[in-house]
């Protein structure tokens, strides 16, 4: 079948492919990255898709995007990976809505309980005001912090 995208490196992309494996310098994803351009390049070993995801435990399609990212995005972007814009995750909490949580879990529970749950918490905190709503899970991960 022929292939879409070709991969044809220079002389000074492989000797940097070269110092990444060597060294094994970066992530794990980029030594197997740069593996798998290195294998990949038309002017080199140039094998199979089939065979390099073989050779390096990855399916096929790891390979593919791999030749297509380097095509569209270059060297760079390729060997390192997209970087993010943004957070994975925005904040849900202010730090002054953290502090009012933190305090409020150093207070006394309610008549009844022992200690605060985390979902006990969570329901006090609403009933509060201190925001809208919040998850015993962003309790529990804003509680982690202090401990």
């Amino acid at each position: 079948m022929q292939k879409k995208y070709i991969v044809r490196l220079s002389e000074d992309e492989r000797q940097q492919l070269d110092v990444v494996i060597k060294k094994l310098s970066g992530s794990s994803q980029k030594v197997r990255r740069a593996h798998i351009l290195l294998k990949a390049d038309a002017d080199g070993p140039a094998w199979t898709d089939a065979a390099i995801a073989d050779a390096f435990r990855c399916r096929t399609k790891t390979v593919e995007n791999i030749r297509q990212r380097f095509v569209e995005f270059g060297f760079e972007q390729t060997l390192d990976g997209k970087k993010r814009s943004e957070p994975a995750v925005p904040k849900c909490l202010s730090g002054d809505e953290e502090a009012k949580i933190i305090a409020t879990r150093l207070g006394k529970p309610p008549a009844g309980y022992a200690n605060w749950s985390l979902r006990l918490l969570a329901e006090k905190v609403v009933e509060l005001g201190i925001c809208q709503s919040v998850s015993h899970e962003t309790v529990r991960q804003t509680l982690k912090k202090i401990a």
